[in-house]
């Protein structure tokens, strides 16, 4: 691992409190994953929302698996944020 990626898990480990192995887990078990199927999007929200020790709403979890699976994932990060805010 690089200095660049061990400085970056570090980092999301100080502001998350989430264990890096978990994102390479994570990372990996969707490297194949078929985001157009809202179960398998679905149950991803569900398991980075336990990670993050972050409950997610019915409302917004909805609102987030419906935008995955419609392909209509936000491509900056100010959207991103809006997405989850709302």
């Amino acid at each position: 691992m690089s200095d660049f990626q061990k400085n970056m898990f570090d980092q999301i480990q100080q502001n998350s409190n989430i264990n890096p192995q978990e994102i390479l887990k994570v990372a990996n078990s969707v490297q194949n994953a078929d985001f157009s199927d809202e179960k398998t999007v679905r149950e991803l929200v569900k398991n980075l929302a336990q990670m993050a020790g972050k409950p997610v709403s019915k409302e917004k979890e909805d609102k987030i698996v419906k935008s995955i699976t419609n392909n209509q994932m936000p491509t900056d990060i100010n959207s991103l944020s809006k997405l989850f805010k709302n």
